[in-house]
């Protein structure tokens, strides 16, 4: 049972630990956490999924990639195959992430832009952060957030937004909405890789001229190494870094760096998209190169930051998650559109959790979902009766940790969710959204049904055996296999009405779905 033993709500000095802020919560002596998460990184875009002891585990080749660090970190991490985001896209995920909670309970159901007022962090949200924060922790963000409605509260020029275009997708975290992060070096969404640009703690903007990953493992090497006073030394530290690459664009020079493209420069595309699934003829396809070259840039980056780690002999005692907020398509099921697709490509995304003497590095098939990994970063932590009572994710904590004799049943499905904008006011502002899709991934197969926009009926169905058919090459129509059918429209309605979906709450197809 999870319990709420925080007494406080977000928004002011109560849970937000920051300065002058005296929350008389004592320490802890726990271990230190460093998240990273790359945007838009495919699960199939890591080199070792083809070497011994990993490739008979999968279903599929994986991308033809340099990923040197990765390969050698998998090796002593808990790797797994089915990590799922419910919900593929930057700020929905992002929702899930921070508190745990499923994007129509979080806050955030659609990607977080100034047209988009409905969508954005809850207030009074208790985030992963708020509870590190509250049992000690320092508490670190660097990189992009994306999971607040921009404002026109630029710190430079004061009832403006931070950039010039409406609507505007760039934002500035006030230090009230930074939820118990003391150390902040961030920006909300900013797709100019080499151009990248960043609030500190006191808001004030810095303009880099630097490969945005780059910069950031910079920015936390001397975070680790406290190089001028970053974080407190006294206190375990909780680090998580939001990396925008391998995220679009990528379309040139302009966008990765040119030693990692040199490694892909001369490679036919037949020879990169070498999955059945990808179409080499795609005019996206050229993209390949420089997505491969931005993976393997955010490769070396994550080995700088390890490498610190070692030097400072802070290895044994920091958890390290590698992961992503979700895939890419890259050129699979005829579709230009990366994410937000029930889609292996884009649902499927890595998930590498290193903590030497403590979790056995192997390879495991648990179906994780987002709102997973706030509960199970705690429950690592030792914070386990610190997990908020709203959160609908569970701690799998003693799973990774191997003491199977106290887990949670391992899951055998997770949802996949898709939003889009509803209704619209006279200023042209989002005022709703249409759950316009919803879906299962089991262990065995993949199920998506979508509505008709205009009358909430079901417009189209898509359903993969993924042992039979990794690459979701064949759409099986739900009628060829009624028991299945049954079996999986059941096991979704089941789900829906765990989470309290709208679809459940609103009871839409409830013809198919049988709810309860």
């Amino acid at each position: 049972m999870k319990r709420r033993i925080l007494p406080f709500v977000l928004g002011g000095c109560a849970a937000a630990a920051l300065p002058g802020c005296g929350s008389g919560l004592q320490e802890t002596a726990g271990p230190n956490v460093i998240y990273l998460f790359p945007d838009q990184m495919r699960n199939h875009a890591m080199a070792f999924w083809g070497e011994e002891g990993f490739r008979d585990r999968v279903d599929f080749r994986p991308d033809p990639v340099h990923t040197p660090i990765l390969d050698s970190f998998a090796r002593q991490a808990l790797v797994l195959t089915s990590a799922q985001s419910n919900c593929p896209l930057s700020s929905p995920h992002r929702g899930m992430l921070l508190t745990g909670m499923y994007p129509h309970e979080s806050g955030i159901p659609l990607n977080c832009n100034s047209s988009r007022p409905i969508s954005s962090l809850k207030e009074d949200a208790v985030t992963v952060s708020d509870v590190f924060s509250g049992a000690g922790y320092d508490c670190a963000y660097i990189g992009k957030l994306h999971a607040d409605f921009p404002r026109p509260n630029d710190p430079q020029r004061p009832g403006h937004y931070v950039e010039d275009r409406i609507p505007a997708w760039d934002a500035y975290t006030p230090a009230e909405r930074r939820h118990g992060f003391n150390y902040w070096y961030s920006y909300g969404t900013f797709d100019v890789h080499k151009r990248p640009h960043y609030w500190d703690t006191e808001g004030r903007r810095h303009e880099i001229r630097e490969w945005s990953p780059r910069h950031e493992a910079d920015r936390a090497i001397a975070y680790l190494r406290n190089e001028h006073g970053e974080r407190s030394g006294d206190k375990p530290f909780f680090l998580m870094i939001g990396m925008n690459p391998p995220h679009s664009p990528y379309r040139s020079l302009d966008d990765c760096m040119e030693q990692d493209f040199d490694l892909y420069r001369d490679i036919p595309l037949d020879s990169l998209l070498i999955r059945p699934n990808a179409d080499p003829r795609m005019e996206k396809a050229e993209s390949a190169r420089y997505y491969f070259s931005s993976v393997t840039g955010v490769d070396r980056e994550f080995g700088r930051i390890l490498a610190t780690l070692h030097e400072l002999g802070l290895d044994d005692n920091t958890i390290v998650v590698f992961t992503s907020d979700h895939g890419e398509t890259m050129c699979s099921q005829g579709t230009d559109d990366p994410k937000n697709s029930p889609y292996a490509e884009s649902m499927n995304v890595p998930f590498l959790v290193r903590w030497p003497g403590r979790i056995a590095p192997r390879v495991d098939d648990l179906l994780l979902s987002s709102p997973d990994i706030m509960p199970t970063l705690l429950g690592l932590s030792g914070l386990g009766d610190r997990i908020p009572a709203a959160v609908q994710g569970r701690d799998f904590s003693s799973l990774f940790l191997a003491d199977t004799t106290r887990g949670p049943v391992r899951p055998d499905a997770a949802l996949y969710i898709k939003n889009i904008d509803g209704k619209t006011d006279s200023a042209g502002l989002v005022r709703d959204y249409l759950p316009v899709a919803r879906g299962l991934k089991t262990e065995s197969h993949t199920l998506a049904l979508y509505l008709d926009p205009e009358t909430l009926q079901l417009d189209h169905a898509l359903l993969f055996d993924d042992r039979k058919d990794p690459y979701q090459l064949r759409n099986i129509p739900l009628s060829e296999d009624p028991a299945l059918t049954e079996r999986l429209l059941a096991r979704l309605a089941a789900e829906l009405e765990t989470v309290g979906d709208p679809w459940y709450r609103d009871r839409i197809l409830s013809d198919l779905l049988p709810y309860r």
